[in-house]
């Protein structure tokens, strides 16, 4: 059973042709046709996600892992802008995104019909290409050509793209087969190694006695992380990553905060690279980016294969491909050189790490104390989720297991859609995933529970401190004398979220109570878990304080 409308096939045999196989559709009658042509094709698997924002991030999620297309597919009217933070994050996070958006015909918009709005370009300023198709046998040929460049793009550029598509009615008659159609392919060129003077670039490196690589948001691979292995071998690279660059090495610094955070101007300016290579997603860390932009290097050459980032207003070189295929180019031209810049910055950090281990030995209940407590028990090779705002940034203090793959929406770094996306994450992977969040976010995302397509070994643990402690982290908002409508202070629990959407659901109030709800936290129960740790709201402030006050 297919859609008889010759633009719902259309649209359907191009997914199919580019090779998307999963659409998250989100119910309605305008998308009708679509729905009955995608849920009856062989080869493309359906999910059905009833909140709009939460099926584009659950959709990004399975995009995340998947590293390939995923569809979502809306009725008409506001529904489609329901989709528009999960298409920032994909257009800032290079995650393609494939939004099929149903539309009334032209001639009825404007004029009083219900579920009408002004639907085409809406995302013109976070998208990679729309397509506006036209329901009229004048338009075939026009229609491929559309609906074939925006998969290609989003295919090639990692992106999304935006497909709009009026149904006049009747919308529900069906037909037995697809027809077939033809979609030409657009040119893509991209840079080659060929067009890259490594000799330039090798000169310049060779000559500098301070050189530091600069890690963010990056995908696990395998062969990335052997040849930052060479460099790591050279003592006058100094290589800083992030909990989310999914690099590690013993010879690297990974809590960069902790390095940097109480530094004077002598130090900065010792520490101040000559060249910087910056490669990956968005930098976590505030301090960093404070220190590049006021210590700036000679030279940052900043690699990517899609588009450049000048996070630290001092950008010189622009190198556009695969950071891996350049790093297996450039090791070839390059050779070590002894200088006592990275044994220094090393010794500095290990000093650090002592001294962290210390505080947390006296510390009492707190976010601090719990994240200690829950990164040490997440399950190796699992894959761990973390949402944004303090969480994230509490994480990029502790060093991490090397088995985990860590994964975050830092694109737009919102708190709306990371549990969303972490559920896409689950569906799509095959390894164990754990979600760590604040309760904020959870609670601003708690429709993403109702999904029924969420894996039985799906476990979220919620750091609940009563409300948006970054709020008391960040300066500024505590000075006020309107912390609460920063804060935004609450007495709730998931208690009851997890009834209603059928979690087994733990709780904890003390450090105590943490180490015993481990106990069982991970067991098989043939549920996905929620496990609800309450810490005082008054002391954590106080507490990540004295502890960088404590490791200076």
């Amino acid at each position: 059973m297919y859609p008889k409308k010759e633009l719902a096939q259309l649209v359907i045999s191009a997914c199919h042709k580019f090779g998307i196989d999963t659409v998250v559709i989100s119910p309605g009658s305008r998308n009708a046709p679509l729905i009955i042509g995608f849920a009856n094709h062989p080869e493309i698997e359906t999910l059905s996600v009833v909140d709009e924002r939460c099926a584009a991030f659950f959709a990004l999620g399975i995009a995340q892992q998947k590293q390939k297309p995923v569809a979502v597919l809306c009725t008409s009217g506001s529904a489609l802008l329901n989709y528009y933070p999960a298409i920032a994050e994909a257009f800032y996070s290079n995650i393609p995104l494939i939004v099929l958006s149903t539309d009334r015909p032209k001639h009825l918009i404007d004029i009083g019909d219900g579920q009408t709005i002004r639907q085409e370009n809406v995302f013109e300023n976070h998208i990679l290409f729309s397509a506006n198709l036209i329901e009229s046998n004048h338009f075939k040929i026009k229609n491929a050509q559309l609906i074939g460049e925006a998969l290609q793009i989003a295919v090639s550029l990692k992106g999304p793209v935006h497909v709009n598509i009026p149904f006049d009615e009747p919308l529900y008659e069906t037909i037995d087969k697809l027809k077939t159609f033809h979609f030409p392919f657009i040119s893509m060129t991209s840079l080659d190694n060929s067009q890259i003077d490594y000799d330039y670039f090798s000169k310049i490196w060779n000559a500098a006695e301070k050189k530091m690589i600069l890690v963010g948001v990056n995908y696990p691979d395998e062969k990335l992380h052997e040849l930052m292995d060479f460099y790591a071998e050279d003592e006058s690279v100094l290589i800083l990553t992030e909990t989310t660059s999914n690099l590690h090495h013993e010879k690297a610094v990974n809590s960069i905060d902790q390095l940097i955070f109480s530094l004077n101007n002598e130090e900065f300016e010792d520490l101040r690279p000559e060249i910087l290579i910056t490669f990956g997603g968005m930098i976590v860390s505030k301090k960093i980016k404070s220190f590049l932009r006021k210590y700036q290097p000679n030279h940052h050459w900043n690699i990517d294969e899609k588009s450049a980032t000048n996070t630290f207003f001092c950008l010189s070189k622009f190198i556009q491909i695969k950071p891996v295929n350049f790093f297996l180019n450039f090791n070839q031209f390059i050779t070590n050189k002894s200088t006592n810049y990275q044994p220094k910055w090393l010794k500095i950090r290990d000093e650090k790490r002592n001294k962290h281990t210390q505080f947390l030995a006296t510390l009492s209940h707190s976010d601090f104390k719990v994240f200690e407590q829950v990164l040490e028990r997440i399950p190796e090779n699992s894959h761990l989720q973390i949402s944004n705002s303090a969480i994230i940034r509490y994480t990029q203090l502790f060093t991490i297991s090397k088995t985990l793959n860590v994964f975050c929406n830092r694109g737009t770094s919102g708190i709306d859609g990371s549990t969303s996306t972490a559920i896409g994450a689950a569906f799509a992977s095959k390894k164990q995933t754990v979600f760590i969040t604040g309760d904020l976010s959870f609670f601003y995302d708690s429709n993403a529970l109702w999904n029924k397509n969420i894996p039985s070994n799906f476990r979220i643990i919620v750091i609940n401190n009563s409300g948006g402690g970054i709020f008391k982290i960040i300066p500024g908002p505590i000075s006020t004398n309107v912390l609460d409508y920063f804060e935004t202070p609450h007495c709730l629990t998931a208690e009851y979220l997890s009834k209603m959407f059928e979690f087994d659901y733990l709780k904890a109030f003390s450090s105590e109570n943490v180490e015993e709800a481990f106990t069982f936290f991970y067991e098989n129960s043939g549920k996905p878990k929620i496990l609800e740790i309450f810490t005082p709201s008054t002391e954590n402030t106080t507490i990540l304080n004295q502890y960088f006050k404590f490791i200076q």
